[in-house]
C-alpha cells in the first residue's frame, strides 16, 4: 500500500516551468564549459528531447549517461523526462567490470558518454565502440551503438507510477542495486527545500550526480527552489576553495570532502575565503564530533547533518538551519513523511533505545529493477521500508543513527556499533577519517580498524591505543589498526566497507 502523495509536478522536468515564467534569465546551470539560464536549459532539454527521439529512444527505455558531473548530462535527464524514458547516470570512474555489468542489468536503449569532462568515460565509450559527435549546444559527447534489443517499460500518467531514475547504489554493502525511483519521488525531495536556498543562491554540485544526492537534492532539488547550479567533476580542495572565493553560497559533501579540505588548510599557504558562503550541509556518511566541530572553526557556520538513501530519494531526515544542532543527529525526519524505531520482531522500542529504522512516505522507491523478491523483503504490504540501519530517536523527536544493521559486531555478547568506535578514533590529532568493520574468529568477532591518515604524517598507534582505552569499553577496543594513507571509497567519498570486509577475512591491510 502506498501512501498518498502532494500534488507535484506529473514529470520532473517542469520543476523549472515556474521559474522559466518568473526569471527567465536567471543562471541555471553551468560548468566549466557551457552555462544556461533557466529558458536556455528548458530550451536546450526540449531540443535533446527532439535529437534523442532521432536516435530511436522511445518512452519506457533506460538510457545510460556514462561520465562525470557536467551540465550536457544535467540537460539530457531533463530531456529524458519529457520522452518518459529513464534516465540512469552511470560514474565513468567505475571500472570496466561495473560499467559492463549495469549496461547488461538495465539493457539501455543508448548509452551516452559525457567524454568532454571524463577521461574515464571516453576509455568506456572507445571499449564499447561508441562514435563521437558534436551535440550543438552541449559539445562533445560519444553515442553508444543501438541497443535493438532494448524492450521499453510499460509508461503511466500517473507521477506515482512513472519511473523517472534507475539509479544504482554505490554497492558499498554488497552488490549494486538498481532503484526505481518516479517522478513523484524525485519532485517530493527536491520540493523539501529544508536548506532554504532560493533564486539568488549558487550551489556547488560537486556530489556525482550518478549518486541519488546528486541529482535529486543537489540538482533537482536546487533548480526547483529558482537557485542556480555549478557543476563541478571531481572533488578537490583548490577548486572547492576557488569556487567558494567566487561567491558559492551553499555547498553539500560527504565527511571525506570536509577532511581533505581541513587537511589542505594545513598548509600555511592555503587560505580559504568564501566571501558568500551561508549554508553548509552533510550527507553520505556518519559524522563524527570532532570533524564536525573543526569544520565549524574553520567556516564559522553550523554544519547542517543530514541522512538517506538511494532507496528513499534520498532524504529521510535533516537538520535545519534555523535549528542548527551541537550534537551529530541527523535531525528530524522531513515533512509528510513516517518513521519508527523497532526491535528484531517488528514492535516499536521506548524512546531513546536502539533499534532498526523504517520509514513510510511519497519519497520511498518504486523497488529494485528486475528484482521484485528483492523489493518485497525490504518494503511490507503496508509499504514500510526496512532502512537496514539501526537508529534512536531523541527526547526532541531527532534521528540519530547507530550504524547498518550488517554491521554491528557481537563481540563475546556484548554489542559493538562501528560507529561508536569510529567517532572515538577521529577524535585523534592526524586522523583524516576511519572505518571499522568486523572479523569472525571462533564463533566471535573482532573489532578490526581502519584510520586514513595524511601522507607524510604519521601517528603513533600505541598512544592512539592509550586515547581509546579512555573513550571506550574494553570489549569495544580494536583488536587490529591498520593505517593506511587512503581508505577504499567510491566516487562520492563514501567509505567501501566491503572491500575492508574483505581485506580484515583475509587478516591483511592494504597500503597506499
Amino acid at each position: 500500500m502506498r501512501t498518498s502523495t502532494p500534488a507535484g509536478p506529473a514529470r520532473f522536468h517542469a520543476l523549472l516551468d515556474p521559474w522559466v515564467a518568473h526569471q527567465p534569465h536567471r543562471p541555471a546551470l553551468a560548468d566549466a564549459h557551457h552555462a544556461y539560464t533557466f529558458a536556455q536549459l528548458q530550451q536546450a532539454s526540449m531540443d535533446a528531447a527532439v535529437q534523442l527521439g532521432d536516435w530511436g529512444v522511445r518512452a519506457g527505455d533506460r538510457v545510460l549517461i556514462v561520465g562525470e558531473n557536467c551540465a550536457a548530462a544535467g540537460v539530457i535527464a531533463f530531456a529524458l523526462s519529457r520522452l518518459d524514458a529513464w534516465v540512469c547516470i552511470v560514474n565513468g570512474r567505475l571500472s570496466p567490470r561495473e560499467i559492463d555489468g549495469i549496461i547488461a542489468h538495465a539493457l539501455p536503449r543508448r548509452v551516452i558518454y559525457t567524454t568532454q569532462v571524463s577521461p574515464d568515460a571516453l576509455q568506456h565509450a572507445q571499449r564499447h565502440g561508441a562514435q563521437a559527435c558534436q551535440w550543438p549546444g552541449l559539445g562533445p559527447l560519444h553515442l553508444g551503438p543501438l541497443n535493438q534489443a532494448a524492450v521499453p517499460e510499460p509508461c503511466h500518467a500517473a507521477a506515482t507510477e512513472q519511473v523517472a531514475a534507475l539509479i544504482y547504489t554505490s554497492g558499498t554493502s554488497g552488490a549494486p542495486k538498481g532503484v526505481m525511483l518516479t517522478h513523484a519521488n524525485l519532485a517530493f525531495v527536491a520540493g523539501t527545500n529544508l536548506r532554504r536556498v532560493g533564486p539568488g543562491d549558487v550551489i556547488y554540485g560537486v556530489l556525482p550526480m550518478a549518486h541519488v544526492v546528486g541529482l535529486s537534492t543537489q540538482l533537482l532539488g536546487s533548480l526547483a527552489a529558482g537557485a542556480s547550479v555549478v557543476l563541478e567533476p571531481r572533488f578537490s580542495p583548490e577548486l572547492l576553495a576557488a569556487a567558494l572565493r567566487q561567491g558559492i553560497t551553499s555547498f553539500t559533501g560527504v565527511p571525506a570532502m570536509y577532511a581533505r579540505l581541513l587537511d589542505w588548510l594545513r598548509d600555511p599557504g592555503h587560505l580559504l575565503q568564501a566571501p558568500k558562503l551561508r549554508v553548509i550541509s552533510v550527507a553520505g556518511s556518519p559524522l563524527t564530533p570532532a570533524l564536525k566541530a573543526a569544520v565549524e572553526t574553520q567556516l564559522q557556520l553550523p554544519l547542517l547533518n543530514g541522512y538517506g538513501l538511494t532507496e528513499t530519494s534520498p532524504t529521510i531526515a535533516q537538520v535545519r538551519p534555523e535549528a542548527p544542532r551541537t550534537d551529530c543527529a541527523v535531525g528530524l525526519p522531513i515533512p509528510g513523511i513516517e518513521a519508527r524505531i523497532v526491535d528484531a520482531q517488528g514492535v516499536g522500542v521506548p524512546p531513546g533505545e536502539v533499534g532498526e529504522l523504517w520509514v513510510r512516505g511519497p519519497h520511498v522507491m518504486q523497488g529494485y529493477y528486475r528484482q521484485d523478491e528483492l523489493t518485497r523483503q525490504v518494503i511490507n504490504a503496508e509499504g514500510w521500508f526496512n532502512t537496514g540501519d539501526m537508529a534512536r530517536q531523541g527526547d526532541d523527536g531527532a534521528l540519530h543513527i547507530a550504524g547498518r544493521t550488517k554491521e554491528l559486531i557481537i563481540r563475546s555478547g556484548f554489542n559493538v556499533y562501528p560507529l561508536e568506535v569510529e567517532q572515538a578514533i577521529n577524535a585523534f590529532p592526524g586522523v583524516v577519517q576511519s572505518a571499522v568493520v568486523g572479523r569472525t574468529v571462533d564463533h566471535n568477532e573482532e573489532v578490526i580498524a581502519y584510520v586514513e591518515v595524511p601522507a607524510h604524517h604519521p601517528i603513533d598507534e600505541q598512544a592512539l591505543r592509550h586515547h581509546l582505552r579512555g573513550q571506550l569499553s574494553p570489549y569495544k577496543q580494536p583488536t587490529e589498526i591498520h593505517v593506511m594513507e587512503q581508505l577504499p571509497a567510491a566516487p562520492t567519498g563514501k567509505l567501501l566497507k566491503n572491500v575492508l570486509r574483505q581485506m580484515a577475512a583475509q587478516g591483511r591491510a592494504s597500503h597506499a
